[in-house]
Formats: C-alpha cells, sequence, structure tokens
C-alpha cells in the first residue's frame, strides 16, 4: 500500500533506523490501546499481563497464556484477591501445550510461588502475594523451562459487576 505522497516524505524501507523507529513506536502505540481496551472491560478492577516464557515455541506459550488469561477460576481468583498460584498452573496444564511440572517456575510480581513442581511455602511468601493481588495491575510470570518460546496475554478480572452486567441484559 502506498501514501498519496502528499507529504512529500521520503517512504520508509524495512531495514533501516527510521523503519526500525517507527516499527517499534506502533508496537508501542498497540499495546497500550491493546491494554485501555482490557481495562476498560465490563465490570474489569484489575489489569493483569500473564507473561509465559520457556516455552518450546512462540505458539505453545500463546496457547499457555491465553488459556490462563480467560479461565474464570483464574479470573475471579485475582478479583477476589486469592494468589491462586495452583489456578494458574491447572490452566497451563490444561492448555494441551507441553509441559512438565517439575520445570515450571511461577512469579507474581517478582515473587516466586512455585519453583521447580513445588509450591513456595511460608507466611512471608503467602503475606507478599496477598499483598501483590490487592494492586490494580498485577504481572504474572510463568516459565515453562522448556524452550524460547514467548508470550504476553493481558487480561482483566471477573468482578461482581461483571456477572451483574452480563446477566441484565439479553442478545
Amino acid at each position: 500500500m502506498r501514501s498519496s505522497g502528499a507529504a512529500r516524505h521520503r517512504a520508509l524501507r524495512s531495514g533501516t533506523t527510521d523503519y526500525s523507529r517507527f516499527a517499534r513506536v506502533l508496537k508501542e502505540v498497540c499495546l497500550d490501546l491493546a491494554r485501555a481496551i482490557v481495562w476498560d472491560g465490563e465490570g474489569a478492577t484489575k489489569l493483569i499481563h500473564i507473561r509465559v516464557t520457556g516455552a518450546p515455541d512462540d505458539r505453545s506459550a500463546r496457547q499457555v497464556a491465553l488459556t490462563i488469561a480467560n479461565s474464570p477460576l483464574v479470573k475471579t481468583a485475582f478479583f477476589g484477591g486469592d494468589a491462586n498460584w495452583g489456578r494458574i498452573v491447572a490452566a497451563a496444564g490444561r492448555s494441551g501445550a507441553d509441559i512438565v511440572p517439575e520445570r515450571v517456575d511461577l512469579y507474581f510480581e517478582d515473587l516466586c510461588v512455585f519453583r521447580g513442581g513445588t509450591p513456595v511455602q511460608g507466611p512471608e511468601i503467602e503475606s507478599e502475594a496477598t499483598r501483590i493481588f490487592s494492586s490494580k495491575e498485577i504481572r504474572v510470570l510463568l516459565d515453562l523451562g522448556l524452550g524460547d518460546g514467548e508470550f504476553t496475554a493481558h487480561t482483566c478480572d471477573f468482578s461482581y459487576e461483571y456477572v451483574k452486567i452480563n446477566a441484565d441484559y439479553r442478545t
């Protein structure tokens, strides 16, 4: 596709600094818009970033991240402030992607709550996880430990307001 040329700018060429700069800024704008759409979800009270790394490939990472992001049990746990690592790991397991539980690490922000297939326990862990889940924006990192694939999904919680909005109308 070509522009009219009325502005008399030179065309961006793949591989140039200008092209790379434009592509980076365009990606940032698109990500900001995507996050805004999620944040504007019906009754949303939290914005959650689900980053999956260490997958065999990017497609598998996407599959795991979207299964977690779309899980009603995960979304309601976020709303309730329940730092339930089990719901996240279970969603990853049912994604259909290859998972080796003994290689999985799970973080809420910088707090490791599941390492090598085993929950990291202790009152300080539980207290910090609960504090993190009280935030309006939460970052989750699930490292599958199997490869270089990665993907980040953005989602919101399911609140009482979400249920009310979706129960009160017919389509």
